[in-house]
């Protein structure tokens, strides 16, 4: 007994137990709620099924987590502009393709330059960002509220107030599936970003300076570390994937409409870190746990869908539900529960002793 006792306190004290157990939860309520949602199916060569749209529909959430990541953990605070950024991705993306026209039945410039220019546009959002962080020393939130405010201002003068449609198939291939391909596209960018960055950041010490910067900044830079570099690299990477979500994203509606590309997804990108069991005070991080709490935002919407809840009662279900989960992985209710598990424990020596 003592030993399974042992094994469940292993288990539990996991640093991503509560994630993934968050995340086991929310999915098994749809055995109850909704027997048919685990089923997939193949229709037309390529699969279908809720659980295909979770990992599918996910996936910008998945890459803009892992960039948010990165910039909470140095610099604990957020970057509110990403959903903007992807925005004024597609935008500038699609005009070039369109070559400013309303809509094309064929590209105006090369692909591969439009995508080329579209990410420049995200580097250069998040060099702002880093700029006004690292530099001018400005709180992230109000410095990035910049761009959150005038991003999608931007893109809609990019395409003129108009939504840029790009009717040319290729184009859709990065949203939507490859031909031949049954898994969806976005599923495989999303994968391999996780992939490559947490290679990087475990492979090199780019991980490790980063929590050094995030833990204290004056510190590291007694020990050679330049956090003002870091934290401006940090920004601009998490502008460069915003970039890659925003090209996803539209890809999957072929066309740019800089009202909607992104709306909202900063905050699911923020509530995703702190899901995965990341501080938002900066410091040691999970990319996993991050990718883990992406997930689970989005199968707790594809839920509340297949439970015929309207969309626009979702966010309050969403929030409330939110709420739970991160309480239960707050460092206040944790000591609470061990609190109330030493009790236990000492009731139970009692017992033995009276014995």
């Amino acid at each position: 007994m003592s030993d399974l006792r042992t094994k469940l306190n292993k288990v539990t004290h996991y640093k991503l137990f509560l994630p993934i157990f968050c995340l086991c939860l929310v999915l098994m309520i749809n055995i109850i709620t909704t027997p048919d949602f685990f089923h997939v199916e193949v229709r037309n060569g390529v699969l279908y099924g809720r659980l295909i749209d979770i990992v599918n529909r996910a996936s910008e959430l998945v890459i803009l987590s892992v960039g948010m990541t990165l910039v909470v953990a140095v610099s604990a605070g957020t970057d509110i502009s990403v959903g903007a950024v992807m925005a004024v991705t597609a935008a500038i993306t699609t005009n070039i393709l369109a070559g400013g026209e309303v809509s094309v039945n064929e590209y105006h410039a090369p692909l591969i330059f439009a995508v080329f220019m579209g990410l420049l546009a995200g580097v250069a959002c998040g060099a702002w960002n880093g700029f006004l962080v690292a530099k001018m020393r400005i709180q992230p939130m109000v410095a990035t509220l910049i761009l959150y405010t005038a991003g999608r201002g931007i893109a809609q003068l990019v395409t003129s107030g108009q939504i840029t449609y790009i009717r040319v198939p290729s184009y859709q291939y990065l949203g939507n599936f490859l031909p031949g391909v049954p898994i969806p596209t976005p599923v495989f960018v999303s994968i391999l970003v996780v992939i490559l960055v947490q290679l990087f950041v475990k492979k090199t010490a780019f991980g490790l300076f980063i929590e050094s910067v995030g833990v204290n900044k004056e510190a590291s830079k007694h020990v050679g570390l330049k956090s003002v570099a870091l934290i401006f690299a940090s920004y601009v990477f998490c502008g460069f994937l915003a970039g890659i979500s925003g090209l996803v994203a539209s890809s999957r509606i072929y066309s740019a409409d800089a009202n909607n590309i992104g709306l909202n997804l900063e905050l699911d990108a923020i509530l995703a870190v702190a899901l995965g069991g990341n501080s938002l005070g900066g410091g040691r991080f999970s990319i996993t746990g991050s990718v883990i709490g992406a997930y689970t935002i989005q199968a707790l919407t594809t839920t509340l869908y297949a439970m015929g809840v309207s969309a626009d009662q979702i966010p309050v279900y969403k929030a409330i539900v939110v709420v739970i989960i991160v309480s239960l992985q707050s460092p206040e209710f944790q000591r609470y529960m061990r609190r109330i598990k030493a009790r236990f424990a000492a009731g139970r020596e009692l017992k033995e002793v009276a014995r």
